[in-house]
This record gives C-alpha cells, sequence and structure tokens, in this order.
C-alpha cells in the first residue's frame, strides 16, 4: 500500500510593502489563540486580588482626577466628573496596556519566532487581545457608577462596539510600528512608558474637548486618540456629541498609521529572527 504523500508547505516572502495575508493568519488562529490565553492567564499570576487590579487602578486613577480637576480646578463637565473621567480612562488604559505589551510582542517572543515558522503578525495580535478582559470588567464598574449617579445609558450603546474596534485597531496601528522597530532599537520599549505618560495629557481624558482653544483643534485632532476617547464616551454617556469632523480627522490619521505601519511590518519581518 503506497504511503500518503507528504504536506508541503512553501514559504514565500511578502509580495508587496502592503500585503495583508490574513488568510495565512487564519490558518495559525489556533496559536493565536493560545499566546493570548497564555497571556490573559499570567497577566495577574501570583498576585493577591488578581483581576481586582482591572477595577482598582481605573477607580483610583478617577478618583485622584476627580479631586485635582473636579475640587481643585474646577473643570466643568456636562456629566458627573467621576463617570466623565472614568469613561474617558477605559479607552487610554486599555490602549496604553496593549500599546505596551504589542511593543516588545516580537522581542518577547523570540524563543518561539527563531524555532518554527508562523505568521509574524500573530505575535502583536496575540497581545491585542488580553486587555480585552480587562475591559469587559471595567464596562461592568462604570454602568455601577452610572446608575448611582441615576445617569442610565442612551441609545448610543449601541455604537459601543464600534468604538471597542476603532480603539483596538488604533493601539495595534502605533503598536505594529514600535515592535519592528524594537527588533532594531531596544530603545524604543523603554521610551513607550515615557511617552504615553505625556500623551495621556494631550487626549481628552481629564478635561473636555471644549476646553481646547478653537484654533487649535484641528492640530489638537490629528491625535488619533482624541477621537477615540470622545466617540467612547458619547456612546457610553449620551452626553454631547462628539464633533464629528475631528472624530474623522482622528480616524484618517489613525488609518495612515495602520497602513504605513503594516506596510514597514512587511518589509521587515523576514529580518526579525536575524536580528534577536
Amino acid at each position: 500500500m503506497a504511503a500518503a504523500p507528504k504536506q508541503v508547505t512553501i514559504i514565500e516572502p511578502p509580495s508587496g510593502w502592503i500585503s495583508l495575508n490574513l488568510g495565512e493568519v487564519w490558518r495559525y488562529r489556533d496559536l493565536l489563540y493560545l499566546l493570548a490565553l497564555r497571556d490573559i492567564s499570567t497577566r495577574f499570576r501570583q498576585s493577591v486580588i488578581g483581576y481586582g487590579w482591572a477595577v482598582l487602578r481605573p477607580l483610583a486613577t478617577a478618583a485622584i482626577f476627580t479631586l485635582v480637576f473636579s475640587v481643585f480646578v474646577k473643570v466643568q463637565t456636562d456629566v458627573p466628573y467621576p463617570i466623565f473621567a472614568f469613561a474617558g480612562l477605559m479607552p487610554w488604559l486599555y490602549f496604553s496596556n496593549a500599546l505596551t505589551g504589542v511593543t516588545t510582542s516580537i522581542v518577547g517572543g523570540s524563543a518561539l519566532l527563531t524555532k518554527v515558522y508562523f505568521p509574524r503578525l500573530v505575535l502583536p495580535l496575540a497581545k491585542i487581545g488580553v486587555g480585552l478582559v480587562e475591559l469587559a470588567i471595567q464596562f461592568l464598574v462604570l454602568f455601577a457608577l452610572m446608575f448611582c449617579y441615576s445617569y442610565p445609558p442612551g441609545w448610543q450603546i449601541l455604537l459601543m462596539p464600534l468604538f471597542v474596534m476603532v480603539t483596538v485597531l488604533t493601539a495595534l496601528a502605533f503598536g505594529i510600528w514600535l515592535t519592528a522597530l524594537n527588533v532594531k532599537y531596544r530603545d524604543v520599549s523603554m521610551a513607550v512608558p515615557f511617552l504615553i505618560q505625556i500623551w495621556m495629557y494631550l487626549c481628552p481624558i481629564v478635561y473636555p474637548i471644549s476646553a481646547v482653544p478653537e484654533q487649535y483643534r484641528a492640530i489638537y485632532a490629528i491625535n488619533p486618540m482624541v477621537g477615540v476617547i470622545e466617540g467612547f464616551r458619547w456612546a457610553l454617556l449620551g452626553s454631547t456629541p462628539p464633533n464629528w469632523t475631528m472624530v474623522a480627522v482622528s480616524l484618517v490619521a489613525m488609518a495612515g498609521v495602520f497602513v504605513t505601519g503594516i506596510a514597514y511590518f512587511r518589509k521587515v519581518e523576514t529580518t526579525f529572527a536575524d536580528i534577536i
């Protein structure tokens, strides 16, 4: 009886700068799932309160922001300040955690990357999924806060999945740029936490966008997280609708970062194993 023919896998270099073979990523979805599950399970391993940190961190930060910016500075918002701050912190905390994780994903996965072939994009994608568990927990906390303030969500909540997806794509857009650069320049991973601290105050988290002078808003909107946070807050709280022109500018900026990031990642991914 003749033996069954062996399956042969042919590995070819990417055909172009912006080619994104999602079919190949889909074929390795089991690996993607296992890597994401591993990261989720180890996120708070040997931690006393575990996923309680997903609640404590934004609550404590929102409380400090409320004391400083609402009580001391008297920042005016159209919704109670604690839920205003918490709703702005949710996408930001997801973004900052995901960005940090994605930045180190290729270098951190070097042991696997140098031994077997798989689409390199799997490593950043696995990190992107980790923070979604914490984000889901924070949604429950925010709804509890809204109930305490007698502030029920409106119909806009139906658009929430769209803004979550935009938040994920924004983190991935910047992350794939940074993780590719971090392979060659390890200073990148050192600089990211510092840049995140600065970036936070360039976003409408602790202050409403109305506090930004009119003449600077077009430049301000180039920051992709401006549109994300404004849309996120509007969908959750149903407050004053965001400036859709500014949201559109933010989305276009995010799309530009995403396309160029994919292009650069695909260009240099064949060198990752050699450099690491």
